[in-house]
This record gives structure tokens, C-alpha cells and sequence, in this order.
């Protein structure tokens, strides 16, 4: 057996039925470089952009010199600014639009698809009042479509470029995951989207990939602010590891899996966004750890951080649900409370000493120098 052959084929599951017509919502990085990565893997692609003047710069330039420039557009793809051409005719819809943007957009696809098209949302976030997952949004403007959602550690730029890439598909699909697996939204769509460096897995717990995506960016944030601070790597591994419990806890009350949020769209999304100042989220985090005011990052450019929009719904929802989210909390006290960053540190590792983990270790006791915390802060961060 050659290293290619993994798995005798009689052990395989049938090969699912790909969609072959995917309409691409969103003309931004990643929405691109998800439309590049479909029209390599053989399928028929429509980009849509929201506005004329992208679109036509996109068909004119031959690649997205705003969004991701480095990368040619392949010939196949038709780019569009009309939505109701776009969708026409698609077997399956990936919506790559701000999570603000997506109750907005669900509610037009509405008007232009049937309700057996399948939606696969890549925006990440929880809605703002609601509470709601991206693709509770979605389905609460549209007629019972099949719901989904992608998501993974993916940077768009190396995705497109073909670097080997990995994500996660999730899907609605219920007890067609046991009865018949290949029949799912998310196996059809990973067959669909899968070439030989973009290499999709399988998952039926929509709600723990949805969670990930999330927090991922929160936490970014908080490493960001880390980083921008001068603490080190041993810093950034903290709030990463027990970002990621924070990950775990929201999911459960969501109807997640806790092991769902180890996986591509939990530890992947969340260490890749983390570590790389290529994150807005990540970058944002570190302008403000330097000092630099809010209205003054990213040179004073209008930059849609998705962290700062979610460290106020992801808290909410938690408090709601009584989860308590340190990390997120701390950065919702820092970006929207006026909280000084050596105030939210001391309160971070200051908080009672707790079992690792909590739910094998059912331990709190006080901490010892929990008071010296702020001082320390207050010190190393003057």
C-alpha cells in the first residue's frame, strides 16, 4: 500500500454527490480565496460582491487587489454584484459576509432560493441582543434551508495560494449523519470544496464549530493586547490554553461538544489566530497593548475586528447561560468599560485558584497574593 492509499477502498464510505454550481456571498479574503479554492476543486462558481465597483475591478484585474492581491482569479469564475444571478441555480450557498451583515443577507438569499438549498455560513460571531449563532440567524430569515458552517485555522492568502490548509464542515443534518452519512450537507460540500491542499473534515455538531469561531477572536484579542503589553510567550500559551476551556464551557450550554472545540475550528482556529499579526483581531489586540488609542488602529482605516463586536455578545450570552468567561471578560472591560489593561490582568491572575481540570478537580481557594496583583500590573505596565 503506497502512502497515498489510506484505507482499503472497501472500508471507505460511498462517495457522496458533490455540489457542483456553488454561489460564493462575499468577495472579501476570504470569501475569494473560498471561491479560488471551489473553481480548482472543478466546480462552477459565482462571486459575489456587494459592491459594482468591486465587482468590476474583480472581472477587470483578473484577482481582488483590495482583499487578496496576490492571487489570481481563475478564468471559470463569474463575478457578479447582482445576488439574485449569483445564487441562480447554485446547489449550495457559502455566505462570507461580516457576521454583522449575515441576518441582512439571509433575509435577501430568501427571496432568490428555494428552501432546499443548502446555506454554509463561514462568518463567525453571535449576534448582538439575540445571542444567536450565525446560522440560527440565518435560518430565522430563510424557509428551513440545510444549514452549515465552515471554519478552521485558515489564513486567506495561504489558502489560496494553495499551502496545505485544513477546516472543518459542519452540518445540520441530524440523524442523516448515522443513517446515511454521504448524504449530508457537510460530507457533499467537503467533496465539493476539497482539493490537493485544501483538505476538509466532516462534523455534525454545528453549534461547537460555531462556538470556536466565536470566541476564537476574543481571545485573539486578549493575546494581542498581550503581546502589544511586552509579555512573552508564556503569556500568550496561557490565554490560549484556557481560551480554549473558555471555548469549552459556552459550548455545552449551546449543545456543543467539548471535543468539537479541540479540533480544526476550536484549538486549530484559535492558535493560528493567537500567534500571527497577519489576525486583525490579533493586531488590533496589540495596537492597544502599545498604547495606541482605539480610533488610531490600523492608521485610522475603517477595519472590521469581529473580536470587539463579539467580546460584548459572547459575554452576554455566557452571563445569560451562567458561564463565567474570564478571559472575554477581561476584554470587554478593556474595550468597552473603560478597564486600564494592568487592571484586567490583575483580575486574571489574581481570581481564585481553581482545578485543571474543573470538572474532575472541583476546587477554589483564594488566592494568596491576590491583593499584590494590581500593584504588579500597575508596576510592569507603566
Amino acid at each position: 500500500m503506497s502512502a497515498f492509499d489510506i484505507g482499503a477502498s472497501d472500508d471507505r464510505a460511498p462517495a457522496p454527490a458533490p455540489y457542483r454550481r456553488i454561489a460564493v456571498v462575499g468577495a472579501g479574503s476570504w470569501g475569494t480565496a473560498l471561491a479560488i479554492i471551489a473553481a480548482k476543486a472543478g466546480r462552477g462558481v459565482t462571486l459575489w460582491a456587494r459592491r459594482d465597483d468591486h465587482a468590476r475591478a474583480l472581472r477587470e484585474d483578473g484577482r481582488n487587489a483590495r482583499y487578496l492581491p496576490d492571487v489570481n482569479l481563475p478564468d471559470s469564475i463569474r463575478v457578479t454584484s447582482n445576488l439574485a444571478i449569483a445564487v441562480e441555480d447554485a446547489d449550495a450557498i457559502l455566505m462570507v459576509v461580516p457576521s454583522s451583515a449575515v441576518r441582512e443577507t439571509a433575509k435577501k438569499l430568501a427571496e432568490l432560493i428555494p428552501a432546499t438549498t443548502p446555506v454554509i455560513l463561514a462568518a463567525k460571531g453571535i449576534e448582538p441582543g439575540s445571542g444567536l449563532l450565525m446560522s440560527d440567524v440565518a435560518a430565522e430569515e430563510l424557509h428551513g434551508n440545510p444549514m452549515g458552517a465552515l471554519s478552521g485555522p485558515n489564513f486567506a492568502g495561504e489558502a489560496a495560494a494553495g499551502h496545505p490548509t485544513a477546516c472543518t464542515i459542519a452540518s445540520d443534518c441530524g440523524e442523516l449523519f448515522d443513517t446515511a452519512p454521504a448524504e449530508t450537507v457537510a460530507a457533499r460540500m467537503a467533496v465539493a470544496m476539497g482539493t490537493e491542499s485544501f483538505r476538509p473534515y466532516i462534523s455534525d455538531d454545528l453549534p461547537g464549530v460555531e462556538v470556536g469561531g466565536a470566541l476564537k477572536n476574543v481571545i485573539a484579542i486578549a493575546c494581542g493586547i498581550a503581546t502589544g503589553a511586552g509579555f512573552g510567550a508564556n503569556t500568550r500559551a496561557a490565554l490560549i490554553t484556557r481560551g480554549l476551556d473558555e471555548m469549552k464551557r459556552l459550548a455545552e450550554p449551546l449543545g456543543g461538544r467539548r471535543e468539537t472545540v479541540t479540533g480544526l475550528a476550536g484549538v486549530g482556529d484559535l492558535t493560528l489566530t493567537c500567534s500571527s499579526e497577519a489576525s486583525r483581531n490579533m493586531s488590533f489586540g496589540l495596537q492597544l497593548g502599545q498604547g495606541i488609542k482605539r480610533e488610531d488602529t490600523f492608521d485610522g482605516k475603517p477595519v472590521v475586528v469581529e473580536g470587539d463586536r463579539n467580546a460584548l455578545s459572547v459575554t452576554d450570552l455566557a452571563r445569560k447561560h451562567g458561564v463565567h468567561l474570564p478571559i472575554c471578560e477581561a476584554v470587554r472591560g478593556i474595550l468597552h468599560e473603560g478597564h486600564a489593561v494592568s487592571d484586567a490582568f490583575a483580575m486574571l491572575w489574581g481570581r481564585p485558584i481553581e482545578g485543571e481540570p474543573r470538572a474532575l478537580v472541583e476546587l477554589e481557594i483564594g488566592h494568596p497574593h491576590a491583593r499584590r496583583a494590581r500593584w504588579h500590573f500597575e508596576e510592569i505596565l507603566s
